[in-house]
């Protein structure tokens, strides 16, 4: 399929919308009243500190609702009031944050059932309204969706499309596209829809066992049967790995994006010499700067003297994740919570989700005595959010 064709035709159809609907200041009121906070404002100006009797809190420098989240939010507000009377549907979280998905349900936003993993567009009639979420959709849900004459409302972040553009890159120059991302997530499952060959690593130790196999250090059978479910159809490592270029999903680790990237250069230099590097490796940037932001303002935060770091975000939101990761590796006690919920101030108790394991509660959570807390969010946390997580941490102080 010739997805940038496809692009091009959906972009000039009148049943679709990119650029919202002239309603901002409309909406401007609501967002403000749900997502704003005077609070962190305050902390903002007071150089990201706040001191409550033996609390003291720093934020990180960069967190929160990034630009494109932003627009996203946005967007389906406008989209609302522009359409009061039509079926609204989104095809996934607008963003993974519970907080703003229950506003829109409140708003009489239906999202596509999922069933076993599927995606249900049997509801979906002609005319109804579909709002893709800021980390997009696969080109076959955009297809269908403009087939059924659907309205398509198109959030999706200005970042990740730019991805898109890289794989279709790729996949002109006959390419592989080695894509640095989560499987089952919804930006890489929309990212290797507009590739051709592609190839998808979570980490580091997956992209060395990738270029272990172009170095001729692996065996066929074992590599299949790890990417299985992690690369395009039909394909071949023996074939497909002689011309490689490299895209991300948005929010993955930046370093380890990085890190990854120079590593393919450096095993394809070593295969093919400097003379033909460029034939065999595609150089990239794909890296979200709102992630960077907030990755870098981690880094600096854990540098300070912490007892204790809360992350803020939805829990299958992978930036927040990565947040949490940095703090892990300084050996800072941490908790990621998706709401401030999950705190208990009666109990002195927080619900939260250790890496890589299931939902637990700790008890004593605010230590007793002096205790210097760390905060952060996730890009697609409302401040609002933060700062009733930070006035759950207010009370426990108090008690």
């Amino acid at each position: 399929m010739d997805t940038h064709a496809f692009k091009r035709s959906l972009h000039n159809s009148e049943r679709y919308n990119r650029r919202g609907f002239g309603r901002a200041e409309e909406v401007a009121e609501s967002l403000e009243q749900a997502y704003q906070s005077g609070l962190i404002g305050t902390i903002r100006e007071n150089n990201y500190k706040l001191s409550h009797g033996r609390l003291n809190i720093r934020l990180a420098e960069a967190f929160g609702f990034c630009w494109g989240v932003e627009r996203a939010v946005a967007m389906a507000y406008e989209t609302r009031k522009h359409y009061p009377e039509e079926r609204l549907w989104i095809t996934n979280e607008i963003i993974h944050n519970p907080s703003v998905n229950d506003h829109l349900r409140e708003m009489n936003v239906q999202f596509i059932p999922v069933e076993q993993g599927v995606k249900d567009f049997s509801g979906i009639s002609n005319g109804d309204v579909v709002i893709l979420p800021a980390f997009g959709a696969t080109v076959q849900e955009m297809q269908l969706l403009n087939e059924r004459g659907c309205h398509i409302v198109d959030t999706t972040c200005p970042w990740v499309s730019k991805v898109w553009n890289t794989v279709e890159k790729h996949k002109k120059q006959i390419v592989t596209s080695i894509i640095h991302g989560k499987v089952k997530h919804e930006e890489t499952l929309a990212t290797s829809s507009f590739a051709g060959t592609y190839l998808v690593v979570l980490d580091l130790e997956e992209a060395q066992i990738v270029a272990d196999y172009i170095l001729g250090k692996g065996d066929r059978a074992d590599f299949m049967q790890r990417f299985a479910k992690a690369c395009s159809v039909g394909f071949d490592p023996d074939k497909d790995l002689v011309r490689l270029g490299v895209a991300n999903q948005t929010t993955m680790l930046k370093s380890e994006t990085e890190e990854i990237g120079r590593l393919f250069e450096r095993t394809m230099l070593r295969k093919y010499g400097p003379m033909e590097l460029n034939d065999h490796f595609l150089a990239f940037n794909t890296i979200c700067d709102a992630t960077q932001e907030r990755q870098d303002a981690m880094f600096s935060l854990v540098d300070e003297p912490l007892d204790l770091m809360v992350v803020i975000g939805g829990f299958n939101s992978s930036n927040t994740t990565h947040l949490q990761e940095i703090a892990i590796t300084r050996g800072i006690r941490s908790f990621h919570i998706d709401t401030p919920d999950r705190i208990d101030v009666n109990t002195n108790t927080v619900e939260h989700m250790p890496l890589s394991e299931a939902l637990r509660t700790d008890e004593k959570f605010l230590p007793s005595g002096l205790v210097n807390v760390g905060i952060t969010s996730g890009a697609s946390t409302p401040d609002r959010v933060v700062e009733e997580v930070i006035g759950k941490l207010m009370q426990l102080s108090e008690s």
